[in-house]
């Protein structure tokens, strides 16, 4: 079987959710919130103090 593009590594809530997506071949950080109550998502690119995608280093990477 393949391996899956993107990871969720991180969720929080019920009714209002966040949840911490990985793409396993970038290693690139993705916050996904999303509401039951309004009936809405949004996707972003997580970035660092610096403003610096959050990198999560990936198996075989040096």
């Amino acid at each position: 079987m393949a391996k899956k593009r993107f990871v969720e590594v991180y969720s929080q809530g019920a009714t209002n959710v966040e949840k911490i997506i990985v793409d396993t071949q970038t290693g690139v950080n993705y916050l996904l919130g999303s509401s039951t109550l309004t009936a809405g998502c949004g996707m972003c690119v997580l970035v660092d103090r610096d403003g610096k995608p959050v990198v999560t280093p990936m198996e075989g990477d040096e």
